[in-house]
This record gives C-alpha cells, structure tokens and sequence, in this order.
C-alpha cells in the first residue's frame, strides 16, 4: 500500500527507496527541475549502477615502457632461460683463462678452448633470443628502445667473442657473454614477477566467480550447472558460504553478504528480499534465491575488472616523459659507444675498444627506466582496487595531489540520501517516546519513504512496536489508524489544514527550528470530536557520520577549500553544510541549483584559479565530473557518471576522497623517486662504462655493467613494491 504525506510542496509524489547498489540519477528532483528543497522527497530515478566489462582476454599484459615488443613473455620462460644460461655459465666462467688467472689456478683437458665458444653461442641465441626478437621488432617499428639496446650489447658482446675464437681478437670474452645474458635474464624474469604480481588484481577478481552455480528449475529443485550458461531470469540458489554467480535480486531467503571485493568494506551488509547482490559477493550465514538480471560483461565485477585494466594500461604524463627518455638514451648510448670504441682505438687499444662499447651499451640499458612508472601504476590501481578505489584514469590520478578544491554533491554523498528522524516533541499529555510509538504504528503499513524512516527509527530505538488497526491513506494529507483503541493520524500542514487543526504553542519553538533547517515536519494527530495535534516529528536527509571525517582528513591533507552542490533551498544546504563543519569564508555552498548547471558551478571555481575535484554520485552529475580536473563517482554508479570520471568510488563512503588524494601523492612520489634514480644512475654509469676513470685504474667490464643494470632495476622494483605499504586511510 502506497500513500503520501503532504509536507509543503505541491506536486508530490511517492518515489519507491533505492535498493543497494544502485544509484540515484536524479535524487530529488521536482516538476520544475530542482531538487526537492524540503528535504524529504529523495527518491527520483534510480537506476541500476552495473559497469560495462570486458573479457579477461582483453586484458592481458600491456605495455610498459619499451617493453611492448616483449609482452607474450612470462615470469616462468624467463626463469627456465635463466637457470639453463646459468648451468651453462659456470663450465664457460671456470674454463675461462682470465678468470683462472685471476684466481691463480689452471685447468686442461681436450677441447677445452671450444667450451667457451659451444656453450656461448648456446647461450646467446637460447638465453639472449627475446632480446634479440625485441630489438628486432623496435627496428620494424622504428621505434629503439630498451630491447634494441639489450640486443645491441649482447650481440657486439657475441661477435667480439667469435671474433676472438677465429684469432681476429685477443679477448677472453665468452665468459663475459654468458654473464651479461645470464644476468639480463635474471633481471627481467624479476621485473617480470613483479609487474606479474601487480596486475595480479584482474586474475584475482576473476577468480571470485563461481565456476559452477545451482539453477533453480520451475518445480523448485536445484540442479548444478557451469556458471556460464546462467541466463537473465535465471533464478539461482547461493547457499551459505558460496559466492553468487551474477547480478541480481535476492527472491526469497535473507543473509548477511560479504561485499569486501566490491566496496572494500570488511564487515558482512545484510541484504533480504528485494534487494540486489552482486556477482562474486558471498553469502557469509544464509542461503538465498537471486533472480539473475546482469551476467558476463554486464556485471559489475565486469566492470570492475574493466577499470583496472584501463587504469593499468593508461599512460600518465611521466609514463609519456620516460617513454621518450628511453628513446633518447638508446641514440645517447650509441653516440656513447662510437665515441668510445673511436676514442680508446686512436688510443690504440682496439680490445679495450670493443670492451668499453660492450659496457656502455650494457650500463645504458634503461630497465630501470622502462620499470620506474608502469610498476608504479599497476601496483597503485591494484592496491586501490583492494580498497574500493577503482582507478580509471592515470592522469586523473596524478593531477589529485595538485587539488585544493573538492565539490561534493550534497545528496547520497554527503548524506545518505533518504531521510530520518531528527527530532521529536510532545504536548504534556504524550513524550516523545509516546509520539513515536504511536506514529510508528499508524505507519507501519506505509510503504512511503517517510513513513519507513519513522517505523525504522523506532526500530532501533525500542525495537518491534504496536501493530495499527484500520489503516485509511488520506491521499496526498498522510495516513490514519486505530492504536489502541484510539484514532490517530499522522501528516504535514494540509493534514491539519484538511482538519482546520491548529498546533499547540508548545509545539511552535521545535518545529520554528525544525522549518528554518528545512526539515519535512509530519504531526500526531489525535482524531475524534475534537481533532488535536500532540506531537510533532522532524524528518531530515541524514548527514552521513564519515562525510565530516571526510572533510577533516582532506584539511589534514592540505586542501583548502571543500564546496558543496545541491538543488535544495538554502536552508537545507546551511544546515548540512553547518553539520559538516564548514568554515565561513573558506568553504563554500552552492544552493538552488538547477541539475543540469552543476558544471557551471565548477567552471566558477576553475575560472577563481583553483583545481577542482569533483564528487558525485549521479547522472545529473556527470557533466560536472567532466568538467572538473579530477571526476569522483561514489558508490556504484550510473554508466554514464562512471564514464564522466577519472576515479570510482565503489562504496558509497566519501572518506575514499581522501583515500584517492593519498594514493595520488605516494604514487607521485614513488614516480619520482624511481626517475630520478634511473636517469641518474644513467648519467654516472655511462661515463664510467666508458671508461674516464682508466687512467686511476677504473673500469667497468660488461658482466660488471649487467650487474649494476639489474641492481639498478632491482632497486625500482623494491621502490616501487613500498606502495603496498601506503595506508588510504587516515591515520588514527
């Protein structure tokens, strides 16, 4: 039964609660095109805030630096090279002549002098093969990088000791060819592992999904079927501790659903008939029955899925800066390599030539560089996605460090976008706890939104109340009912317009406040003879108690202006925006504005000279997001905001805010640190490949140079894999 309570407005109409995880496309919005500005009418068009997805075959290893030309490789070929290079390295290292002179030993035997020359060859087409491939892909697609300076090295390195094998040399130089590639190995099957690890996220939510599910047939059995061939309308049985299969609506049962993997929130959210669950979320106590509505690509775990992986793939503008800082070091390391193979043969060591190129080319190989941002990238959005931060947009990301103005929009942000009670009084013959026990039962048959939030209210307060007889909706004024014995109604002003009921003086200094908050006022009405208001409820969009915890931690975090959005009157937003603490003639309140001009609000900031974060949760939002220099959707969204913003927000917890401005400033910082160790240790180590420091007895040789290269891409990776350690939450 549906009915509805008049508060002041015409034109009112009832709008059914939203269920979870959807989202409010419009919240409040009246004939005229404002939000409702009493307060009460929250419920607009709710829509369904599943997210577009791709298939996990579309998301495999992107590129990352110049490492593109190599993406089909993983951890484990690399590995098995390396422990076969290695093996095969330690024959040719201890039948090296250099090395027994170096350690003052002697070995001989027959065919001694072709191990270095068998195994090495074996060595440098086997282990040095996805160098090679990669160098040659770079120069197919005149594109030099990483891959063309590693092949460059290892093959001057490979021909040197072929030429040395033919008598053209006189190097020992074999030994120094299966440490570099052994070396290189080792070094890339470690960057491998790790960028492995950090994109970890997308395989770990696919594996949230059932492979198999339970279908409930038209006679009410259940039978066991691949998860894949559930369809829309599909009615599926998740038992205790088994993960739903796809999106739907719970049917028939209630439990307490674990929705960690969705919205980063630890404790289990109990969900009951009619409301919606989505795939991979567990039911932690009880079996429910889901009518499936969203399967495959259109899930939610889809989308999710989706956002990490554009999130991981995206380049930002350091990723853009090392790119082209590889490019240039590859023309750097061979004008570095002439100039030294030139210098050192007019020199008149055409051996120590060729050593020298060998080490700089090998010094110059920019693995570190390659690593220092996408690592940082892929270890940032898998981190976030942990936490209910889903990063769409690398530059979104890097540009919140830089914000000093956050919008948020007022409802189902700030507040939790449906109301409850604020405030209750009585005349002298009924307390308040009288008043609401008697208007909680006259509503207890009430599907309206504001009669629920006073029967819920109670709820919580004294637990199941009074059962109400002979319920009667006045339309449009409230509702009536008999509560023990006697008549009662209950209904804003035209309830006691209708009734030519005027309030009791002792009512007026509450309800007064009540009205200048802009709160919706519903009275107790006493219905007989002589009609008589006793009591008076204020019914207010609650205040979510994380919004002010929100805006204290952004202060904290040095943002110096937070702003607030709404289409509800003036009243309301001051009221809100009082609760939440702004600070006059800092913050700032934008009222009475019209949905489709929420942009303009933010164009005014921008046009002040501040850089604009925008949060909202709604399609009348999206063009705002858009506008601003960094986009927030919270809580599940709608397509279209989701698309609008840079950042999703999968709860609907405005502290993720602060949580994204944090992540923004370490992953920054960990860019930073990372291209400045890499370009840095570029600069020193060239000079010293090439040998300045001969002449005081210094030098580099090229298995000495791999391994500074590989300490060099091990120290980005260590760096990097610190984020994991970077708390989104403020600190306690």
């Amino acid at each position: 039964m549906s009915d509805h309570h008049d508060c002041g407005h015409a034109g009112h109409t009832e709008q059914g609660e939203a269920p979870p995880h959807s989202h409010r496309a419009a919240a409040g919005t009246e004939a005229g095109g404002h939000e409702e500005r009493s307060g009460h009418d929250h419920g607009s068009d709710h829509r369904d805030g599943g997210h577009a997805g791709h298939d996990m075959a579309d998301m495999g290893h992107s590129g990352h630096g110049g490492h593109d030309k190599h993406a089909g490789h993983d951890p484990e070929a690399f590995r098995k090279k390396f422990w076969l290079s290695l093996i095969l390295s330690v024959p040719i290292l201890v039948t090296s002549p250099m090395i027994m002179d170096w350690f003052g030993y002697s070995l001989d035997f027959p065919g001694i002098e072709l191990v270095g020359p068998v195994l090495g060859t074996f060595v440098f087409l086997y282990g040095g093969r996805p160098f090679l491939a990669g160098g040659v892909s770079e120069v197919r697609d005149r594109e030099p990088g990483m891959m063309l300076l590693i092949s460059t090295a290892i093959t001057v390195a490979f021909i040197a000791s072929l030429a040395t094998a033919f008598g053209l040399f006189d190097l020992d130089f074999w030994w120094e060819l299966a440490a570099l590639v052994t070396i290189m190995l080792l070094g890339h099957w470690q960057e491998m592992k790790a960028v492995g690890q950090a994109r970890g996220a997308l395989a770990a939510l696919a594996a949230l999904l059932p492979d198999e599910a339970e279908r409930v047939s038209d006679d009410g059995s259940a039978e066991t079927v691949p998860a894949s061939s559930l369809r829309v309308g599909d009615v599926a049985l998740v038992r205790s501790g088994s993960r739903v299969p796809a999106d739907g609506e719970i049917v028939e049962g209630a439990a307490e659903m674990d929705e960690s993997m969705i919205t980063g929130e630890s404790r289990p959210v109990p969900r009951e008939t009619g409301e919606r669950v989505v795939a991979g979320t567990v039911a932690t106590d009880s079996a429910v029955r889901v009518r499936i509505d969203a399967i495959g690509d259109d899930t939610a775990l889809a989308g999710i899925q989706r956002l990490v992986s554009q999130a991981q793939s995206s380049r930002g503008r350091g990723q853009v800066l090392a790119d082209r800082f590889a490019a240039l070091l590859f023309y750097v390391a061979v004008a570095a390599g002439a100039i030294t193979f030139i210098a050192w043969s007019l020199a008149g060591s055409v051996s120590d030539g060729v050593v020298r190129t060998v080490t700089v080319l090998v010094i110059a190989c920019p693995h570190a560089l390659g690593l220092a941002i996408p690592l940082v990238v892929s270890i940032t959005t898998a981190v976030s996605a942990k936490t209910g931060i889903l990063v769409k947009d690398r530059l979104a990301i890097e540009r919140m460090r830089t914000v000093d103005t956050v919008l948020f929009d007022k409802t189902g942000t700030l507040t939790a976008g449906e109301h409850a009670v604020a405030g209750i009084v009585g005349t002298a013959d009924f307390d308040s706890d009288a008043v609401l026990h008697i208007a909680a039962a006259v509503e207890s048959d009430s599907e309206h939104p504001l009669a629920r939030a006073i029967v819920n209210h109670h709820g919580h307060e004294h637990g199941e109340g009074a059962r109400a007889r002979d319920f009667r909706s006045r339309t449009g004024k409230g509702v009536e009912a008999t509560v023990d014995g006697r008549r009662y109604a209950v209904g804003g002003p035209a309830l006691l317009r209708e009734l030519e009921v005027e309030p009791p003086q002792e009512l007026h200094g509450d309800v007064d406040s009540w009205s200048g908050r802009g709160a919706t006022v519903l009275y107790l009405v006493a219905l007989g003879d002589e009609p008589a208001a006793v009591g008076a409820l204020a019914l207010e969009d609650r205040v979510r108690p994380e919004a002010r915890e929100a805006i204290e931690d952004l202060r904290a975090q040095g943002v110096s202006k937070i702003a607030m959005i709404t289409g509800d009157a003036e009243a309301v937003a001051r009221a809100v925006a009082d609760d939440l603490g702004f600070e006059p003639g800092r913050d700032e309140v934008f009222a009475e504005v019209l949905p489709a001009d929420k942009d303009r609000a933010v164009a005014d900031l921008q046009a002040r000279g501040h850089i604009v974060a925008m949060v909202g949760d709604g399609v009348n939002d999206a063009p705002a997001l858009a506008r601003a220099d960094v986009g927030i959707a919270i809580g599940a969204g709608t397509d279209v905001a989701i698309e609008s913003a840079g950042v999703v927000l999968a709860s609907s917890d405005p502290r993720g805010v602060g949580g994204v401005r944090r992540l923004s400033r370490a992953s920054y910082r960990k860019m930073v640190q990372n291209l400045g160790w890499a370009a840095g240790y570029n600069i020193i180590a060239i000079p010293l490949a090439a040998g300045v420091l001969a002449g005081i007895g210094f030098t580099l040789s090229p298995a000495v140079g791999a391994v500074l290269m590989s300490a060099s891409t091990i120290v980005v990776a260590l760096n990097a894999q610190t984020l994991r350690r970077v708390s989104l939450t403020p600190a306690s």
